[in-house]
C-alpha cells in the first residue's frame, strides 16, 4: 500500500472533527458561498483547492465566524456552532491563520507569541514552539517588521498553536515564500499531523498540498464541485488541472 493510501485510509476510522453542510456566505449584498459541503476527520489534513475567487478563504472566514453573514450547518465534533460568535468558536478548539499573518510590527517575536490567550487545554509552551521553529528562537527579541516573510509565516502558525486549538485553518501558508522555506513549513505541518492536529489548508501551491493532504476538495464559484483522495490524484490529474486552470 502506498503512503498516500495509508494517509487516506487511516483517518477514515475516526469521527469528523468538522462537518459543514449547505454553508452560505455574504459580503454585504454579495452572495459568495452557495452551499459548501465538506468534512474533515480528526487527524486529517484536507485542502481546499480552486482558482482565485473560488471562495476558499471566504469559507475559512465563515467557519471562524468572522464573515459578515452566513447560514447553513457547521458542526465541531457533533456540536452545532453556526450561530456562535468567533470567540466562542475559538474556545471550542478552532483557530485561523490568515493569509495576511497579522504580525504586530511593534512587538518582538516572543511578545507576538505571548499575545493570544490560551483558550483551551493543550496549547504548546513557548519553549516547544521554539523547538518547532528554531528560526523564531534565534529572532525572539526582533521586532515583527524585521522578520523575513518566511519567519513571519512561522510566527503566525506558532502563535495559534499556543492557544490550545486542535483544528487549524491555514490560509495560503506558502504564498510568496522561497522554496527552502516552503520545505521547512511542510516539515512542520507534517509534525503537527503526527502530534494529532487536524488541518484544513487553503493552498495555491498544489505540489506542497499534495505532499501532505489526505483529501482534496475543489471549489468553483462558491461551492465544492469535486472531492478526491490523495491516492486518486494521479489518475485524475487532467480533471484537476482543468479545475485549477493549469
Amino acid at each position: 500500500m502506498s503512503e498516500a493510501q495509508t494517509r487516506t485510509q487511516t483517518p477514515a476510522r475516526t469521527q469528523p472533527f468538522l462537518a459543514v453542510e449547505g454553508l452560505q456566505g455574504w459580503y454585504g449584498e454579495s452572495h459568495v458561498l452557495h452551499g459548501v459541503d465538506l468534512q474533515v476527520r480528526e487527524g486529517e489534513i484536507v485542502t481546499l483547492l480552486g482558482r482565485n475567487g473560488a471562495g476558499k478563504t471566504t469559507t475559512l472566514k465563515a467557519l471562524m465566524g468572522v464573515l459578515e453573514r452566513r447560514s447553513g450547518s457547521i458542526r465541531l465534533r457533533g456540536t452545532e456552532v453556526s450561530n456562535w460568535p468567533s470567540n466562542r468558536i475559538a474556545r471550542a478548539g478552532m483557530a485561523w491563520c490568515p493569509e495576511e499573518r497579522g504580525i504586530f510590527a511593534g512587538l518582538s517575536v516572543e511578545e507576538n507569541l505571548m499575545l493570544p490567550p490560551v483558550v483551551a487545554p493543550g496549547g504548546l509552551p513557548v519553549a516547544e514552539l521554539y523547538t518547532l521553529f528554531p528560526n523564531l528562537e534565534e529572532r525572539r527579541g526582533s521586532q515583527g517588521t524585521r522578520l523575513s516573510g518566511g519567519e513571519q509565516q512561522m510566527l503566525a502558525i506558532a502563535r495559534i498553536l499556543r492557544t490550545g486549538a486542535r483544528l487549524l485553518l491555514l490560509d495560503e501558508v506558502t504564498e510568496g515564500l522561497a522554496p527552502v522555506i516552503v520545505e521547512q513549513i511542510g516539515v512542520t505541518v507534517g509534525k503537527l499531523r503526527e502530534a494529532g492536529y487536524t488541518i484544513l489548508l487553503v493552498e495555491q501551491n498544489f505540489r506542497f498540498a499534495a505532499s501532505l493532504a489526505d483529501r482534496h476538495y475543489v471549489m468553483e464559484h462558491g461551492r465544492v464541485v469535486d472531492e478526491m483522495a490523495a491516492h486518486e490524484v494521479a489518475d485524475r490529474q487532467a480533471s484537476l488541472n482543468k479545475y485549477l486552470g493549469v
